[in-house]
């Protein structure tokens, strides 16, 4: 029996992993695209307008 535990881990991360990569396959595109896209826009804008800050006194 301690070839079932041994393999019990290793099974249930590959089945989650799964899961996951369905569901961000599900999400790409769609609906919720032109929001994801809107929303990253956005958020290059405001990095973009707010400039850039010296990262350090060399700079």
């Amino acid at each position: 029996m301690d070839y079932v535990s041994a393999l019990v881990p290793p099974v249930v991360m590959a089945v989650f992993f799964i899961g996951v990569i369905r569901v961000i396959v599900k999400t790409q595109g769609g609906a919720n695209k032109a929001k994801e896209d809107a929303a990253v826009d956005a958020a290059l804008a405001r990095t973009q307008s707010a400039g850039r800050t010296p990262a350090g006194p060399d700079a």
